[in-house]
């Protein structure tokens, strides 16, 4: 039995499926990660979410990078693998994507946002940090050429990418959701997250003590390893698409 055919049967065989995926599925559209040789943080130093409220300089630095595209996750487009769990959504297979990219790329490949579970933000847009006013990109460009401190019109918040940063809270909806679908999962599947960033990484030991069966597939090795039913270090596009079609 090939890897692809013994994931396909443990899809099969689950009753409600939850995906988890980091960095390592969008890295195959071009995304850079965050913490590997030549990644994101080994350019630049993030800019600390106390920083950014405290300083006005450090918010016209965050903004310039967002601007100047410096960081790479955005604009790029869906792969293989993105449109793999796309797949296996519309299939009525898995109940939700939990992701820890900001990239919106589940959306892209035609996950409905409301199966998508984004614990670390997105940072296709951006939202008023005191009332939650969503603010597109692209609108706010002539305030930040303009040199503004660039605030909530409505409450004169000040307005951040919605992703969340060092330091920031981590969103309370969004981790609750997540620890129910891993709880209620009866498969946890992992894909390209190399399971150190918590508490988001924790959520495959929430599903496993639930009960439900644990595969990973990344390529390099997790810590997490030991205690999955199914490890495979593998391309995640070639070998989920592979997988899909044996359904």
């Amino acid at each position: 039995m090939t890897d692809a055919d013994a994931l396909a049967h443990m899809i099969r065989s689950a009753y409600r499926v939850a995906v988890f995926t980091g960095a390592g599925i969008s890295t195959e559209s071009g995304i850079p990660d965050f913490r590997s040789p030549g990644g994101v943080w080994s350019k630049m130093q993030p800019i600390m979410f106390q920083d950014f409220v405290a300083s006005r300089d450090k918010r016209r630095e965050a903004w310039t990078r967002v601007f100047n595209k410096t960081a790479g996750w955005t604009g790029a487009s869906p792969n293989a693998g993105h449109y793999a769990v796309a797949d296996m959504v519309k299939a009525g297979k898995v109940a939700a994507v939990i992701t820890q990219n900001v990239d919106n790329l589940h959306q892209d490949s035609g996950v409905p946002d409301k199966q998508v579970i984004e614990v670390h933000g997105n940072a296709t847009y951006a939202k008023c940090l005191t009332c939650g006013k969503r603010y597109e990109i692209d609108d706010l460009r002539h305030r930040w050429e303009a040199d503004e401190d660039i605030t909530c019109i409505f409450c004169t918040g000040l307005i951040k990418t919605a992703t969340i940063s060092f330091g920031q809270p981590m969103p309370e909806a969004e981790m609750e959701r997540a620890g129910e679908e891993a709880v209620l999962s009866d498969l946890f599947l992992v894909l390209g997250s190399s399971l150190v960033v918590y508490p988001a990484a924790g959520l495959p030991v929430t599903a496993k003590r639930a009960g439900s069966a644990l595969v990973i597939i990344n390529r390099e090795p997790t810590d997490l390893d030991p205690y999955a039913d199914l490890v495979l270090n593998a391309e995640i596009g070639p070998l989920m698409t592979d997988v899909v079609a044996r359904l």
